[in-house]
């Protein structure tokens, strides 16, 4: 069929029409939102990545990393959905960077090999005495705990304890009780001997021999400032650093408590890198929260209790449970010392 320039007109005229139509508006506004939020993910993904341990305002941000990972990755595929491509591949890129750090945690590593006596170790931040020291000892007692170690045990939560039965279940004890939120303390099955493993610092760290059957080990009560503090987070950079490293000549160590850090933190990241393992990130537990144990909205439950045990020790299984009347969740880990 022919054509004369009125229907090319009016052809032209149409196809105008449908362009328009087709073609998704943009705005300006939500380009300027998706550039803003890639901004504001870059930077927190870099303190992260870099290692930075600055501002209290900076470490609680790497708190959040497995949060941020989340919305970060969402927000750049909602990116390249509305074609803001350098925004959403830089987002994308960076986010893909992040899982690769956090998610693993969810994944249980393969076990090595290990013959040796097994150890049950609890630990329980008890807020400032506020937990019930019964459902403490009844815990210790249905798990079969052969290790207790205790943060912000009060005097008072000491005759709790010893009314509670603590000294038919764990008879062998090293207490800093203090009062307040800076006493510590360990109790155990096996004998203990007093060590001091730390060095002096804002809040009490009980360290302790235990003389097991065969291969004794080493442990400390983690407890040390938290970096939110208005003075700033000089002395809990202090006291991870002074964290005991693992002795490969000597006890095998362990360091299990409220270390106020998480595995994102950099003072963790190197207690890690110097020969210690995460119970938690072994098994495959390592994203399930320990504070606070009311798992709201607000603030964002995060992983601050840990267990680190030396590579030497297998890691069989571990558990998080809520302790009544206390802030934090407590943890409950099994591994196995070798026999050499």
């Amino acid at each position: 069929m022919g054509t004369t320039p009125e229907t090319d007109e009016h052809s032209a005229t149409l196809h105008d029409v449908v362009t328009t139509e087709v073609k998704p508006p943009k705005s300006g506004f939500a380009t300027f939102l998706l550039v803003v939020c890639a901004m504001a993910f870059v930077t927190a993904a870099l303190v992260r990545l870099l290692g930075i341990d600055g501002t209290r305002y900076m470490i609680a941000a790497t708190t959040l990393t497995p949060y941020i990972t989340v919305a970060g990755l969402l927000i750049g595929l909602l990116a390249l959905f509305r074609r803001r491509w350098v925004v959403g591949l830089t987002m994308t890129l960076v986010a893909i960077v992040l899982v690769a750090n956090v998610a693993p945690r969810a994944f249980p590593d393969a076990r090595p090999n290990g013959v040796g006596q097994p150890v049950r170790l609890m630990t329980s931040n008890l807020l400032v005495g506020m937990a019930d020291a019964e459902a403490l000892v009844r815990e210790a007692k249905a798990r079969d705990v052969d290790l207790l170690t205790m943060q912000e045990l009060t005097p008072e939560m000491v005759r709790d304890l010893e009314r509670a039965g603590l000294d038919e279940v764990l008879p062998n004890r090293v207490f800093l009780a203090e009062p307040g939120g800076s006493g510590s303390g360990i109790a155990s099955k096996y004998p203990l001997t007093r060590r001091d493993l730390t060095p002096p610092g804002t809040l009490q760290q009980a360290g302790a021999l235990v003389d097991l059957p065969g291969k004794d080990i080493e442990v400390v009560s983690v407890h040390p400032l938290p970096p939110v503090v208005p003075e700033g987070p000089e002395a809990w950079q202090r006291e991870l650093a002074g964290l005991p490293a693992p002795d490969s000549t000597g006890a095998i160590r362990v360091l299990a408590g409220d270390f106020n850090a998480t595995l994102d933190h950099v003072g963790i990241r190197r207690l890690l890198n110097k020969g210690y393992v995460d119970a938690a990130d072994q098994v495959g537990k390592g994203l399930i929260h320990t504070w606070p144990s009311n798992s709201g909205i607000w603030p964002p439950p995060v992983t601050i209790d840990h267990v680190l045990v030396d590579t030497r020790c297998p890691v069989d299984t571990l558990d998080v449970f809520d302790l009544p009347g206390s802030d934090h969740r407590a943890v409950v880990t099994q591994f196995v010392v070798p026999r050499f």
